[in-house]
Order: structure tokens, then C-alpha cells, then sequence
């Protein structure tokens, strides 16, 4: 059986860095980068609500 691979993850990991050094740029606490590093694995999450709302899904 062959298992085709997809660039979903690829996708996500370079999201997630990105998002993170976007975060930790304008961090200037350290709950803020507490902050900073939950929203850079949950970014998705964002990414997805904010184009619902902006399609008014």
C-alpha cells in the first residue's frame, strides 16, 4: 500500500515559525511570550476564524 504524503504539515510548520518570531518580536513580558508561543501552535485557529468572519460564514 502506498501512502501518498501532503504539504499540510510542511505548511504548518513554516506557519508556526513564522508566527512565533512574528510574536516574540513584540513580546515585552514573559507572559507575553507565554502568550506569544501558545498562539503560535494554535495559529491555525485564528487564521480560520478570521476568514470566516471576513466571509461572513
Amino acid at each position: 500500500m502506498k501512502k501518498h504524503g501532503s504539504s499540510g504539515g510542511a505548511f504548518y510548520g513554516i506557519g508556526m515559525i513564522g508566527v512565533f518570531v512574528y510574536y516574540m518580536q513584540h513580546a515585552h513580558n514573559f507572559s507575553e511570550v507565554l502568550v506569544g508561543i501558545i498562539k503560535s501552535l494554535v495559529w491555525p485557529a485564528f487564521l480560520s476564524y478570521r476568514l470566516f468572519e471576513f466571509l461572513k460564514m
